[in-house]
């Protein structure tokens, strides 16, 4: 059964896309930590992302650095942190979420409740950036 993750990139569940090409897909995270919380998944369903063959894992993280630095451009923040949990879909993802301070990276804290007006909003902030 393909994950969530895969069924997005398929189109069989909407998202809120920043960017694509081939191998990668970056997206909105709905339940986000921060406006502009985004996550970057390799089109390949692999579960554990250091189960990715080395030069896919590179690029992964190339077109990760892209996607973070129109994040920051287009969400006021001091960084944009990283960070792989990938305990909630089998699926190899990184989150990129803005950050102003070391709790802002806490995914134990109560998530924003972000509607879909605001989603498109950011979405076509950050994708203008790319």
């Amino acid at each position: 059964m393909p994950s969530i993750f895969s069924r997005i990139i398929a189109g069989e569940i909407p998202s809120f896309k920043i960017a694509e090409n081939d191998r990668f897909y970056a997206f909105l995270d709905v339940f986000p930590l921060s406006e502009g919380h985004t996550l970057v998944v390799p089109k390949l369903e692999v579960d554990n992302l250091f189960d990715l063959e080395p030069e896919l894992y590179k690029e992964l993280f190339a077109f990760a650095q892209l996607v973070a630095k129109a994040i920051k451009q287009a969400v006021p923040c001091k960084k944009v942190g990283l960070s792989v949990v990938g305990l909630e879909v089998p699926h190899a993802h990184i989150h990129l979420i803005p950050i102003n301070q070391v709790n802002d990276m806490n995914f134990s804290r109560e998530k924003i409740k972000a509607n879909e007006a605001a989603l498109l909003e950011i979405q076509q902030k950050i994708a203008s950036y790319l």
